[in-house]
């Protein structure tokens, strides 16, 4: 099974930038959708963006539209959040996650995705 590990987290102040990695180990990456998710202290997990093993345009949550930006690269098994113009408000923690392998149904849905990354902590100041 695919094991997912984040990086890339910090401290940044508000209209700063951060870009998150995901690098997959295991079987081959291009088979699985991926997406990033992140919880804030006390709420659910919530969606940011996901992009399917098909490659094509992203989906995007619709707070990360336009500031937030995913892109992965097969060949070295890892996929990439962009983040620009953060907001006190994207404080969380956020989680790499991939879907069973081929699968792309319900790409903003949590329950779809069966492999979790341990997740990074971002903590943007005002």
């Amino acid at each position: 099974q695919v094991q997912l590990t984040e990086s890339g987290g910090g401290l940044v102040q508000a209209g700063g930038s951060l870009r998150l990695s995901c690098a997959a180990s295991g079987p081959p990456f291009s088979r699985y959708a991926m997406a990033w998710f992140r919880q804030a202290p006390g709420k659910h997990r919530e969606f940011v963006v996901a992009i399917s093993w098909r490659g094509g345009s992203p989906y995007y949550g619709d707070f990360a539209e336009g500031r937030f930006t995913i892109f992965r690269d097969n060949a070295k098994n890892t996929v990439y959040l962009s983040m620009n113009s953060l907001k006190p408000e994207d404080t969380a923690v956020y989680y790499c996650a991939a879907m069973p392998p081929w699968s792309d149904y319900g790409l903003e849905s949590v329950t779809a995705y069966k492999y979790w990354g341990q997740g990074t902590q971002v903590t943007v100041s005002s």
